[in-house]
């Protein structure tokens, strides 16, 4: 799927691997990156790769959740919540390593079938779904 035009593009660079730093270009987000003890690291004071895409995604997919609730002329509550849990582990196929996804929306007051039906709506909009539709199954929940 290409993009017909780039309206921003975000930029940053990382040293040191996952054991490291990494920084946007603007040093917005500048953090010390660790290796969580389940991938045999010390689990020390940094972030790593997977909690950082848990928050972009989780941002990203409430963007574009309020988009398709504007759409249909639904305000969602200042608290909606989008939680991602993002994992890492081995390819079945041994082939190096995949991720898996699982998000689940909170919105207190909104109908759960709308909600649930909104949810599927977002997840078609959203770029950061997009970029990984076909290559991570993405199980997304209401709560």
């Amino acid at each position: 799927m290409s993009v017909k035009e780039v309206l921003y593009t975000g930029q940053g660079h990382a040293t040191g691997g996952r054991a490291g730093q990494g920084a946007s270009s603007d040093k917005k987000v500048d953090v010390t990156l660790s290796v969580p003890k389940g991938l045999g690291g010390d689990d020390g004071p940094g972030t790593n790769p997977e909690q950082l895409f848990a928050v972009g995604y989780s941002a990203c997919f409430l963007g574009a959740l309020k988009l398709v609730a504007g759409k249909e002329k639904l305000k969602l509550p200042e608290d909606t919540k989008v939680s991602a849990a993002i994992g890492v582990g081995p390819r079945e196929d041994g082939g190096g390593f995949g991720i898996t996804a699982a998000l689940t929306v909170t919105a207190e007051g909104v109908d759960k079938a709308k909600l649930e039906e909104l949810v599927q709506k977002a997840h078609i909009v959203c770029p950061y779904s997009n970029a990984i539709f076909k290559s991570v199954d993405v199980k997304l929940s209401v709560a």
